[in-house]
């Protein structure tokens, strides 16, 4: 791009690539797998994607603290702390990359007061990034051709609502809410893509809507939120207020809903959620 809407944007998206050329060769290639702690995986992967972006975020900006999904284990009295982080995960979707798909990608958010300044989620298979920010646009980006991406605020005429959702991981709250959702808007297309591509597809308009009503990590969800904010969507708590990265204890996220900010059905997904949802 001649000119980059934030001044750090360029660097982060070599820093994404360079790490998924550090995934490559272990793609399809029996890698390893341990377990950590809550029993999620890890391979030699993510923690070679993890020392790139680490040591080239650092830097880029040394006085802006990295929070890694392989280094997560930063006491919250300091991160509260923080004003302005980076918030990564070197390989989202670690089960895809283990089963040889190539829905995985690199995630990099800028996160300042909590909220995502811009997104950076790069596919190291294809070579495919996606980046942007509320306020700034968004883009797809596959090698030398850019283009600038949207959603649509409804799909196209006659045809049905296309929600996006984990390959691997539902509700009986999220599935009683696409439900209601069909119940009110008509039959449902129902798109299954792993790691965090499901809000890069609402992105660039390829999709509607990505109901989250089952766990999710700060690390798997803010970079890509700077990509749909940038191209006119939002992600919303279940109550309608903005999605945001406090520097709390847990780092799990809540429930959230992601749709185009002037999708006319936004009312009725909120009503939904908060009926179909289960009490705190």
């Amino acid at each position: 791009m001649s000119e980059w809407p934030h001044p750090l944007l360029e660097g982060v998206i070599k820093l994404a690539h360079a790490a998924g050329d550090a995934i490559l060769p272990f793609w399809r290639a029996d890698v390893a797998v341990t377990a950590k702690a809550d029993d999620s995986p890890v391979t030699a992967a993510d923690v070679a994607a993890h020392h790139v972006l680490l040591d080239g975020l650092t830097a880029l900006d040394p006085s802006i603290p990295v929070l890694s999904e392989e280094d997560a284990n930063i006491a919250q009295s300091i991160r509260a702390g923080w004003t302005r982080w980076w918030l990564v995960d070197p390989l989202d979707g670690t089960k895809e990359f283990i089963a040889g798909s190539e829905e995985f990608t690199v995630n990099v958010a800028l996160i300042e007061h909590g909220r995502v300044v811009f997104g950076v989620v790069s596919m190291p298979t294809s070579g495919r990034c996606y980046y942007g920010g509320a306020g700034l646009g968004a883009w797809r980006a596959d090698g030398d051709v850019i283009v600038p991406i949207s959603v649509r605020h409804s799909p196209p005429a006659g045809e049905a609502l296309t929600v996006v959702a984990s390959r691997r991981h539902s509700s009986p709250a999220q599935e009683r809410l696409l439900a209601g959702l069909s119940e009110q808007l008509g039959e449902l297309t129902l798109v299954s893509v792993g790691s965090s591509l499901k809000f890069c597809l609402l992105a660039e308009g390829a999709a509607d809507c990505y109901p989250r009503l089952a766990p999710t990590s700060q690390w798997d969800t803010a970079a890509a939120q700077g990509v749909l904010e940038g191209a006119g969507g939002v992600v919303l708590q279940l109550d309608g207020e903005p999605f945001s990265y406090p520097a709390r204890e847990s780092l799990l996220n809540e429930s959230f809903l992601a749709l185009p900010a002037q999708a006319p059905w936004r009312k009725a997904l909120l009503d939904l959620a908060k009926i179909k949802s289960p009490s705190p």
